[in-house]
């Protein structure tokens, strides 16, 4: 054998063995579920069960582990709890109505990461960060206080409705853009219990 095939070979060993290394140093997560979170930068998988305590028994969280299908979407229950967590951790970069600040709006059609369309990328943003001033909320949220927060943000959404991918077929026949002002009741009801004051 050729110093050349010796040397390509052993070049390949090497590779195959720093890859087999430096996949054993990857951060690991917790239970697998149906989905798989990953990072909005690294591509780094999220381990949800990690972070603020709380919050992960809730069947909209364990219908969105698995199928990546938010229940709070259109739960006028959820969307008033999900305007106040909204106002407190997100609105001081994004803007009241999430048009944009700081940080990017997010009540159009145009996504800054697009994989933000689909609400399986906005949760791994929200909850693991992404560039710029855009860090993780994972230790201020629970996973239902991101989904609150997520059904919040498309209900904001001011695009055409053929763009809001979230909604089934029967939401975007039904929906109606937001409007300044409305209120969501205290008692609304829903999945959603209102929030501790």
């Amino acid at each position: 054998m050729s110093l050349k095939k010796i040397g390509i070979r052993a070049a390949i060993a090497l590779a195959a063995g720093t890859a087999a290394l430096a996949a054993l140093a990857q951060p690991t997560s917790g239970p697998q579920t149906g989905i798989v979170l990953r990072n909005t930068v690294t591509g780094e998988t999220l381990d949800v069960s990690q972070g603020k305590e709380g919050g992960r028994d809730t069947e909209a969280v364990k219908t969105f582990l698995q199928t990546g299908k938010n229940l709070y979407i259109d739960d006028k229950s959820c969307l008033r709890n999900g305007e106040s967590l909204f106002a407190t951790s997100c609105s001081g970069c994004h803007g009241h109505l999430a048009e944009g600040k700081l940080g990017p709006g997010l009540n159009d059609n145009y996504w800054t990461y697009p994989s933000n369309t689909e609400d399986t990328g906005l949760f791994a943003t929200i909850w693991g960060g992404a560039n710029g001033m855009m860090g993780p909320h994972s230790e201020s949220l629970t996973p239902d206080e991101t989904l609150q927060i997520i059904a919040w943000i498309r209900h904001l959404y001011t695009g055409p409705v053929q763009d809001a991918v979230w909604l089934n077929d029967e939401q975007k026949k039904n929906y109606k853009p937001y409007k300044q002002g409305e209120v969501f009741p205290k008692d609304a009801k829903g999945r959603c219990k209102p929030l501790e004051e």
